[in-house]
């Protein structure tokens, strides 16, 4: 399990995430038992960034690497020479890495350890911060598996310090398995029934409903759709188990590990029909980018898109989706990131150029990135991400330096929600940075402001906090959120385009009329509605991310 630590009391409400290591999918359901307990369920985030230069405080200049390496060389210096010692070395080679052999050598977890200490002495936003762990507690024999090990190591590792408001300041860092990442992150694929879940409320009497579907899943075969609400899986009710194994057949039902697994289903949709249905789990490739269209008002052509996930695909897509508007000759956009949890910071970039064109972003900064006193790319210039003016080269369908479409827009409507996450809140970021209106309709946005670059070692990649970021204007601090400028609730009742959903009608109402258009009383109620809700997007930390390439 990895990303917290977790103990099960039946005596005890608990409120957890299950995260598998070595298995084809990444599970996390936040649940409650009937009882109240504490437990290490930190909330997971996905960022980017970078850090370096030796341990810190020690002046390393990167290990006697000498004047001409590199600075991203200089980064990880002393944990290079420590790296790739593996209690279970992987064998073979990387078809990630231009299928080149594995690094792996023989070592023990104590090595690995080592490493990764090491490492976060080099690169943590708050390397300062780093308590002083005991690594010998940390063990296979007390974790169940070396993964998990070094997962309870890395959040041992986190600073302990807390924000104004009292949540830990570093709920985010976590681990996840190489070769998952690279398959999610670098081609969208992942192993699902195509369909994304949000949890309206996780203590008995729980209520999970359906909040998109993707075309051509096994979910979308089943017609299941938006609004649906899942009430069994297995056998077991979904609205009010609380036992230990009822819980675990609900994550293993919701979450297939391999592809092929079968599990019945109890749905009922929005009509009020409830049937069974059973979902076999497949290898499905992301559709980052979908429901592109346009609607005329008597205030202009508006265009609306559907944007789920800063993945590498999405660059094709987006470039795609946005030269279509351009040409419908849209004058106003919807952009759709209420469950958008992030992704590449360089992709959200060439959108927020797309959106605001060459004249408003000329010179101007995107992103600052702020990493810890010792970090050797404190001085790089790819430590200030700029407006991308062509494609950077993530889709592999797509050549890098293709000029991009411009909108030239002056405001963007984004459709927002806690489901809108770090890449999602940098482009919200960046383009206030230069004086577009971002106007956020929905609600608050989760609040990550930070961000990593992935590492791998021995088959896991740590993803701990390297960089926070400011825009243009040196505004960079959104930990509680962004909140929303016309706060309106979801509207499960209506597909997602539709230009009757309660979000996309207000967006629609605001670019005629120029204002929210709902009433006090209306918005009190989506607050209290929301307060007490407080959906949960039901998926991993991977998708609740900010992060970048290494610099070429």
């Amino acid at each position: 399990m990895t990303g917290f630590t977790l103990s099960f009391d039946l005596d005890h409400l608990l409120l957890f995430g299950a995260y598998k290591i070595g298995r084809s999918s990444f599970m996390k359901l936040a649940i409650s038992m009937r009882h109240k307990t504490a437990a290490t369920a930190a909330t997971l985030l996905l960022l980017t960034g970078c850090g370096g230069g030796g341990s810190a405080g020690s002046g390393d200049d990167g290990g006697g690497l000498g004047p001409d390496a590199s600075l991203w060389e200089q980064r990880t210096a002393a944990s290079d020479r420590q790296a790739a010692f593996c209690a279970t070395p992987r064998s073979g080679n990387d078809p990630y890495n231009d299928n080149q052999p594995y690094p792996d050598r023989q070592g023990s977890i104590d090595d690995e350890k080592l490493w990764l200490k090491t490492y976060m002495h080099e690169v943590y936003l708050w390397n300062d911060e780093i308590p002083d762990a005991t690594a010998s507690r940390y063990t296979a024999a007390a974790y169940g598996s070396v993964p998990d090990a070094l997962d309870a190591y890395l959040d041992a590792l986190k600073t302990p310090k807390v924000t104004a408001s009292g949540k830990r300041k570093d709920d985010f860092s976590f681990t996840y398995p190489t070769d998952l990442w690279n398959a999610s992150s670098m081609l969208g694929i992942e192993t699902s029934y195509g369909m994304q879940v949000t949890l309206l409320a996780s203590a008995p009497p729980r209520k999970a409903i359906v909040v998109y579907t993707d075309a051509d899943t096994p979910a979308a075969y089943q017609g299941i759709g938006r609004g649906t609400e899942v009430l069994a899986i297995d056998g077991v009710d979904m609205i009010n188990d609380g036992t230990r194994a009822g819980v675990d057949t609900l994550n293993a039902g919701l979450f297939p590990a391999t592809v092929g697994e079968s599990h019945r289903f109890t749905f009922r949709d929005r009509s009020g029909v409830t049937r069974n249905a059973t979902l076999v789990s497949a290898s499905l490739n992301s559709v980052p980018v979908e429901r592109v269209q346009t609607f005329e008002t008597p205030a202009g052509r508006v265009g609306y898109l559907v944007f789920k996930e800063h993945i590498a695909t999405a660059e094709g897509e987006l470039i795609a989706a946005l030269t279509q508007l351009r040409d419908a000759g849209i004058t106003d956009l919807v952009l759709d990131m209420r469950y958008n949890g992030g992704g590449y910071l360089d992709i959200a970039s060439e959108l927020a150029f797309m959106i605001a064109g060459q004249t408003r972003s000329s010179g101007r900064v995107f992103k600052q990135l702020r990493f810890n006193a010792t970090n050797p790319l404190t001085r790089s210039p790819d430590s200030t991400v700029g407006f991308h003016v062509t494609s950077q080269g993530f889709d592999p369908s797509l050549d890098s330096g293709k000029a991009l479409p411009e909108l030239s827009l002056s405001r963007v409507f984004v459709l927002a929600g806690p489901g809108t996450c770090s890449a999602s809140e940098s482009l919200v970021n960046g383009l206030r940075g230069i004086g577009v209106q971002a106007l956020l309709i929905g609600g608050t946005t989760c609040g990550k402001p930070y961000g990593f670059y992935a590492q791998d070692n021995c088959g896991l990649s740590y993803f701990a906090i390297e960089y926070s970021g400011d825009n243009d204007q040196g505004f960079g601090d959104y930990a509680d959120g962004f909140a929303p400028d016309c706060r309106v609730s979801d509207d499960y009742a209506h597909e997602l385009g539709d230009p009757n959903e309660a979000l996309l009608a207000t967006a629609l109402t605001w670019q005629q009329t120029g204002t929210c258009g709902t009433s006090s009383a209306t918005r009190a109620a989506a607050a209290q509605r929301q307060a007490s809700e407080t959906p949960q997007l039901l998926r991993g930390p991977l998708h609740e991310n900010a992060w970048r390439r290494p610099p070429h």
